[in-house]
């Protein structure tokens, strides 16, 4: 039951975020990955180089509170010394950490003490109350602790001065001063230890010991900073959380790979071999999918829905075909076997009968044949580029050329249209095509209006004939669809018209009107 609840509610939350997933370019997801894998290399690099500049601030900021405890402990202590003042609560004086490992310069081994005299009386005397407190912070600190008189003496141990030294002379000028020296005692202990900056060095910090508004000695601690793998070992548990981290971003970064490229192109890979095989559908695109391949989604559901449209005109194609070409083939061999089997006893007028029939069975292939051609190279045609500059000059010809004995063309045109996109040709042929039909259907009279549109010229063609049942209208552009099968009709001649208009982006459709036939032709205009 609960994994079942688990189950429903990540599956929710799983299409909550398809939902909302946004619309991210190819080349964004692209770019993003490879940034961010780029980077990788650089974030870790930083990452260590700011975490070891922390561990050596941590153990400055560790020396300067011993040193801060331990000075004030000495100005207890030092003898004469007036009894200390608690300082108000407000008045807070901290020392930030001011080591840096990318600035601060690393200085040699700290040298041997130079020869000197003996260190000062109440040096000596206070150096014997704070050994005990110095012993036991060196215990637990692990911290070197010397202190020093008001000439930078040693006090206690072969003595010697250290006045020399960079940060003993802040210390006697009242300045607590902290610096880096190298460590020549240091022995690697982990094998990739050589990578540390900070492994062989010590950090030491000097601070003055002030009684009575005068500096009477100096503090000086060392220890070692706190090395890298050391501390990565004691904050494992921390930089254990910051690699599932960078797994979680590669992993989630390896998803949005994986559902915005890799599925969705397999996803269709599946169902364009599908639709190869004549079955399945291109699926809808993931909203998860880049942008560019969403559109291929649309645009392989297109193509398959084109070929699919053209599989089914080939299909109807060829079976009206095979029909139109059934019935005159069928006479003329139906007038051959006459005449085979009965040649001897026919008449020279029942001969030439039969032999006419076969003759206008031969001349209608032909003109079958000889439409398909103009059918096909309607269908292959593709937009030319062409021009009407003077579609008023090229109407009015077609016009005049249609008028025949009963049969009139009217114009309704202005001068001054615009420009059209289109070969002349293509629309004298298409004009030439409905002005011949409407004469052979009857009407006496027809005519040519033309309308300029935002985009489009429109031309409407109507007649006085007896227009187009209800009924035919649906298959009036089907090839081979003919009302005039018995005169000679092929049925192909608005079929042509609408492959040619189709080719340079028109269109032709056939127009309510209230007597005769009425189509209207979309025309797109030229850009200027």
């Amino acid at each position: 039951m609960l994994r079942e609840v688990i189950g429903t509610a990540i599956r929710g939350a799983k299409e909550a975020i398809k939902r909302r997933w946004p619309r991210l370019h190819l080349r964004t997801i692209l770019f993003a990955s490879l940034f961010l894998v780029a980077a990788l290399p650089g974030v870790g690099a930083v990452f260590l180089r700011v975490y070891e500049n922390t561990l050596v601030r941590q153990t400055e900021a560790e020396l300067v509170a011993q040193g801060a405890a331990l000075a004030a402990t000495a100005e207890a202590l030092w003898p004469g010394a007036p009894p200390l003042a608690v300082p108000p609560r407000d008045a807070l004086t901290p020392e930030p950490p001011r080591i840096d490992l990318n600035a601060t310069p690393i200085l040699h081994e700290r040298p041997t003490p130079l020869p000197a005299g003996p260190p000062s009386a109440d040096a000596v005397a206070a150096g014997r109350q704070l050994a005990p407190i110095i012993g036991h912070t060196r215990q637990t600190t692990l911290a070197a602790i010397v202190l020093l008189d008001r000439n930078g003496i040693v006090v206690g141990g072969s003595g010697g001065s250290l006045a020399m030294l960079p940060e003993v002379r802040a210390a006697l000028a009242g300045q607590p001063e902290t610096v880096l020296r190298r460590n020549a005692g240091y022995r690697a202990v982990y094998r990739f230890e050589w990578l540390s900056r900070a492994a062989a060095i010590r950090v030491h910090h000097a601070r003055p010991i002030v009684v009575d508004g005068k500096i009477v000695g100096v503090l000086l601690l060392s220890r070692s900073a706190r090395a890298l793998f050391k501390g990565m070992y004691e904050d494992r548990g921390k930089i254990a959380i910051g690699i599932a981290a960078i797994l979680i971003v590669l992993i989630v970064l390896s998803g949005v790979l994986s559902r915005g490229i890799a599925r969705p192109i397999e996803a269709l890979g599946v169902a364009t071999r599908s639709v190869a095989m004549g079955r399945g559908r291109v699926p809808d695109p993931p909203p998860t999918a880049a942008i560019e391949i969403q559109g291929l989604y649309r645009d392989f559901a297109a193509m398959a829905e084109a070929i699919e449209r053209r599989s089914r005109y080939l299909r109807d194609f060829a079976h009206a075909m095979s029909h139109e070409f059934k019935t005159p083939l069928a006479g003329i061999r139906g007038a051959i076997e006459l005449l085979e089997d009965h040649d001897a006893a026919m008449s020279a007028d029942e001969r030439r009968r039969f032999l006419a029939n076969a003759d206008a069975d031969a001349r209608r292939l032909a003109s079958l044949v000889s439409r398909l051609l103009d059918l096909a190279r309607a269908d292959m045609a593709r937009g030319d580029g062409g021009r009407l500059d003077d579609p008023a000059a090229l109407l009015a010809r077609v016009a005049d050329s249609a008028i025949r004995p009963g049969f009139t063309v009217t114009l309704d045109a202005t001068p001054s249209l615009p420009v059209i996109a289109t070969a002349p040709a293509t629309l004298e042929a298409v004009l030439v095509t409905l002005l011949d039909n409407s004469r052979q259907a009857g009407a006496t009279r027809a005519t040519i209006s033309v309308s300029a549109a935002a985009s489009r010229v429109l031309l409407r063609v109507d007649d006085d004939g007896p227009g187009v049942p209800p009924a035919d209208a649906e298959r009036l552009f089907t090839p081979f669809f003919t009302s005039r099968r018995a005169e000679g009709g092929t049925g192909l001649g608005l079929a042509i018209a609408r492959s040619l208009l189709d080719a340079v982006g028109g269109t032709i459709a056939l127009a309510p009107s209230d007597r005769g036939a009425a189509f209207v032709i979309g025309l797109p205009i030229a850009d200027s």
